[in-house]
């Protein structure tokens, strides 16, 4: 029998590599888009604990900000901003900033603001902090981060947010004193900057 000319055979694995590639992208479409509905689904469960007590009617993750630094908020990266409604109103904004200065490195933080200015809820998104120690930041790991709802730069004043050992008004961790001051540091540039961009943040467009 001659052989099957090598031709015929590129033209053979060529449809069988068609073939292939039809399937992929029939399957990719299949599933993006469930993906993306369980990605976004997941954000939303994320940021809502930082937003206890508050009533909105619009998604968390609806009216987002990205600003690329320079912009005045903690971290040297871009910062995000999530802005809440109910019935068309601002209700809080949900800044996700990088507090520098953790004794590991940067510690990517969630942090509510009520538009009195008051902390709606903070939670840790990332670091490496020393685990026992520094890692106690973590809300399932101790309650050390509830200390701060409803703190604003009026409760304490700006001075006062600092811990215990530094003169301020807040707990640091037994035993880990730079990860909760990097963190407090954090918060209160935060607030600073919500108390001066309130407007400007909730009348830019989203992104």
């Amino acid at each position: 029998m001659p052989d099957r000319p090598i031709w015929k055979s590129g033209v053979t694995l060529a449809i069988i590599a068609a073939i292939c590639t039809s399937l992929v992208a029939a399957t990719w479409q299949l599933t993006a888009e469930r993906i993306e509905h369980n990605q976004q689904e997941w954000l939303e469960r994320s940021l809502r604990p930082a937003l206890a007590g508050l009533f909105f009617d619009t998604g968390v993750t609806e009216s987002k900000l990205t600003l690329p630094p320079p912009h005045g908020l903690p971290g040297s990266g871009p910062a995000i901003i999530y802005r809440v409604y109910a019935q068309g109103q601002p209700v809080a904004a949900l800044f996700i900033v990088s507090a520098r200065g953790g004794y590991a490195g940067p510690i990517r933080l969630l942090i509510g603001v009520a538009m009195d200015g008051s902390v709606t809820g903070i939670r840790i998104l990332e670091h490496r902090e020393t685990p026992g120690l520094g890692d106690r930041i973590e809300i399932i790991k101790s309650d050390w981060a509830l200390q701060f709802d409803g703190r604003s730069l009026r409760n304490p004043e700006p001075g006062k947010w600092k811990i215990k050992r530094d003169g301020g008004d807040f707990d640091q961790l037994t035993g880990a004193s730079v990860t909760p001051r990097a963190i407090i540091k954090a918060i209160r540039e935060t607030l600073i900057y919500f108390a001066a961009n309130a407007d400007s943040i909730f009348a830019r467009g989203d992104d």
